[in-house]
């Protein structure tokens, strides 16, 4: 039998093409499936193990994913990609200490991908490590001033070291970028907690709960600080 090499290329492309917008549409059990099929024309398609293993984190198989973030980079061990996205299912797992390991690989591979700082800097605020945390996410801010989250990474690591005003100023600014962001309300009301400033703290909280009604920490946190107004 003869095969037609452009013709397998061809089908390979179209399975990892079509792989990929159901991954976007968030059809990921269907993205996998498709990405199957272009692994199975191509055993050596990097960017298909690599998407594969995206759609099967968002399934929440992080074992999985991980198994193909480790094949993606077995094939091409400067594929920058499958070590950030590998990190991120090891965060996923708490696993820290791999997911900095993955994450100092991509910066090293791309040092102006601002969100390898801001992921690799969330592992280490669950390491404890929060000045290092602060480089990180101040690192992700020089290459993009615009990153809400790394605003509000920095707002919740000052707050771990109880530097309140700075961490205030840093949700200021996540909120000034994205006034939906839920996370950031809720860190400057702690951060507003540590002041004692009660009310101010309670307001945050508030619209926290307004924006996502589902939010159990700012109704926690609202409680404990109603607690401590009565004191």
């Amino acid at each position: 039998m003869i095969v037609c090499s452009s013709c397998s290329q061809s089908n390979e492309r179209r399975y990892f093409n079509a792989g990929c917008k159901k991954n976007a549409s968030g059809d990921y059990a269907g993205a996998v499936a498709d990405f199957d099929r272009a692994i199975q024309i191509d055993s050596n398609y990097v960017k298909a193990y690599d998407a594969r293993g995206n759609a099967k984190d968002a399934l929440k198989d992080e074992v999985g994913a991980i198994a193909d973030f480790t094949k993606a980079i077995q094939l091409n061990p400067r594929y920058q990609f499958a070590y950030y996205n590998r990190g991120n299912a090891e965060l996923n797992l708490k696993d820290y200490t791999n997911a900095i390991n993955d994450y100092d690989k991509a910066a090293e591979l791309n040092p102006q991908d601002a969100a390898v700082y801001l992921n690799r800097g969330n592992a280490k605020y669950y390491l404890s490590d929060d000045l290092a945390a602060i480089a990180d996410y101040t690192k992700a801010l020089e290459l993009n001033p615009r990153y809400d989250k790394a605003y509000n990474g920095l707002g919740v690591a000052r707050n771990h070291v109880r530097d309140f005003d700075r961490a205030i100023v840093d949700c200021n600014k996540a909120i000034e970028l994205n006034p939906q962001y839920t996370e950031a309300y809720n860190n400057r009301g702690n951060a507003k907690r540590g002041l004692k400033d009660f009310d101010g703290a309670i307001a945050d909280y508030d619209k926290a709960i307004e924006l996502n009604p589902q939010y159990a920490n700012a109704y926690s946190n609202r409680a404990a600080v109603e607690v401590l107004k009565k004191q």
